[in-house]
């Protein structure tokens, strides 16, 4: 059951500007045809419903001022069939449905904008472990609130360990996943990146990233120091590809 908002100039309730709402099973509620009615009430509304019945011009700024506030429930027009001439795009609505429709119809409309909404919806981009946040779609990372100045193969190798936390893989698996299959550089370029990924995390922090003797490295969400076994080998000053 969706909640309804219709607004209106007209003092009548929802049923009589539109009739198929008394026949469906929706929440209706009507407010005065202003953009602030949005703001006003105490609920949140899944489809907003402008009467456009008799004055096309009102509707139609009101229509555009709600798109203006950042509506992101579905956008509907109520109109007399004679009114379909005056709508156009610009008007900024997901859909018209005409005051003689019937109840499968409205329910139908009503569904489909729904469910397209529901596919608009971004999908949350964050990966937060404990104090490390990773923004995947910013291609950015925090710890404990404090941005990490990281290289794009940086933020990429600690995103694929914080994706997977805890589990194991070996400096080849990393390199295959991270680097890719073509890159022909050899697996201590892994080594490379994990030693600045830890300086760039810091002396607090850098056992987040934890080394496994003889296999590789995995990341640890809570820190434990006397668990994880860090004595990688020296490292020469090499330059790891980017």
């Amino acid at each position: 059951m969706a909640q309804v908002l219709v607004l209106t100039s007209a003092l009548a309730p929802g049923a009589e500007i539109l009739p198929a709402l008394g026949l469906l099973s929706h929440s209706i509620s009507v407010a005065p045809a202003e953009a602030s009615a949005l703001v006003s009430g105490d609920r949140t509304h899944d489809l907003v419903l402008v009467d456009a019945r008799t004055d096309l011009a009102q509707a139609r700024s009101l229509c555009r001022v709600l798109r203006t506030t950042g509506i992101s429930a579905p956008l509907f027009a109520i109109l007399t069939e004679g009114g379909l001439a005056g709508v156009t795009t610009e008007w900024g609505v997901d859909d018209v449905v005409l005051t003689t429709a019937g109840p499968a119809e409205v329910e139908a409309r009503f569904r489909l904008a729904l469910g397209r909404t529901a596919q608009d919806e971004p999908e949350e981009s964050n990966l937060t472990l404990g104090a490390l946040t990773i923004d995947e779609a910013g291609y950015s990372a925090k710890l404990r609130g404090r941005p990490l100045d990281l290289t794009y193969k940086e933020f990429e190798l600690l995103k694929y360990l914080a994706q997977h936390p805890g589990r194991v893989f070996t400096r080849s698996q990393l390199l295959q996943e991270v680097w890719g299959y073509d890159y022909f550089g050899g697996t201590r370029t892994v080594d490379v990146h994990v030693r600045r990924l830890r300086a760039k995390l810091g002396a607090d922090h850098e056992l987040l990233i934890g080394t496994v003797r003889n296999v590789g490295y995995r990341l640890v969400p809570e820190q434990a120091p006397q668990e994880e076994d860090h004595d990688e080998e020296s490292l020469a000053p090499e330059q790891a590809a980017q």
